[in-house]
């Protein structure tokens, strides 16, 4: 049974400011049966799309009566040992207010850079350590911890650059968005979902045709979680082969759609 209608793909970036134009920023949708095509941000002088832009564009997409999954490349929530250490509950709501209470990246004018350098937040109250993993990245093999600053490909800046805007999605009137797995491993029936990716699971099963590396990824995730609705495929990797003990954790830690659990599963 196919569950969703339509598949988004962002390949996300945390350079510069949330008001940015960045070219690393990309999107890709997919509708039914047709082959991923590339969303252009809203005509502005702005030639690239924005993170604040990309958020409200959901915003608006996930209100329409059409159920969509979107696929974001960025880390959804931080490993357990960031919790202990930092005394706090193991609930991701509350996570994403503490979250941005302290590095507020979705302010204008706001850098990482500049959270975690001390000018704006304060991110010396929540700093993590590169050699934190969670259980997903472990499981994924190559996937980065969220707190890898400064090496290429890192995905910790796109991550703490991206946590404020689920969370203003999350907070907008009448959202019935699902976060895979946060609010459980089943999304309802007619219901549309957003759900962390990890395209280097999936680009090279994909002809580049030309795309950048930044299009080709943002194509990939939406090619590969719309063949996996209509193969069938998608229902299992909703539901990984995880331990009662390892669901647990990762329904605060998140999990990446397609890395499936155990090692052996």
């Amino acid at each position: 049974m196919i569950v969703f209608a339509r598949y988004i793909g962002i390949d996300y970036s945390g350079a510069e400011t949330p008001t940015s134009s960045l070219k690393g920023l990309r999107v890709y949708l997919a509708e039914g049966f047709v082959t991923p095509v590339e969303v252009p941000p809203p005509p502005s002088p702005k030639k690239y799309w924005t993170r604040r832009g990309v958020a409200e564009w959901l915003v608006e997409r996930l209100a329409e009566d059409i159920p969509t999954l979107v696929g974001i490349d960025h880390g959804f929530s931080f490993p357990l040992r960031y919790f202990e250490v930092h005394g706090l509950k193991p609930d991701w709501p509350s996570f994403l207010d503490d979250f941005q209470l302290h590095w507020p990246t979705d302010e204008d004018h706001t850098y990482v850079d500049f959270v975690r350098e001390g000018v704006l937040g304060n991110g010396a109250a929540r700093m993590g350590n590169a050699r934190w993993r969670r259980l997903t990245e472990e499981r994924a093999g190559g996937a980065k911890s969220v707190f890898h600053f400064d090496v290429q490909g890192s995905v910790a800046k796109s991550t703490h650059s991206g946590i404020p805007w689920l969370r203003f999605i999350r907070q907008q009137p009448g959202n019935r968005v699902h976060f895979w797995p946060f609010d459980g491993w089943d999304i309802p029936i007619g219901r549309s979902a957003i759900a962390e990716v990890y395209p280097a699971l999936w680009s090279r099963g994909f002809a580049n045709d030309g795309r950048t590396g930044d299009q080709h990824d943002a194509f990939s995730i939406a090619a590969w979680i719309s063949r996996a609705d209509r193969d069938g495929n998608l229902v299992e990797f909703l539901k990984p082969n995880l331990t009662p003990t390892e669901r647990t954790v990762a329904q605060t830690e998140g999990w990446i759609l397609g890395v499936r659990g155990l090692m052996h599963g």
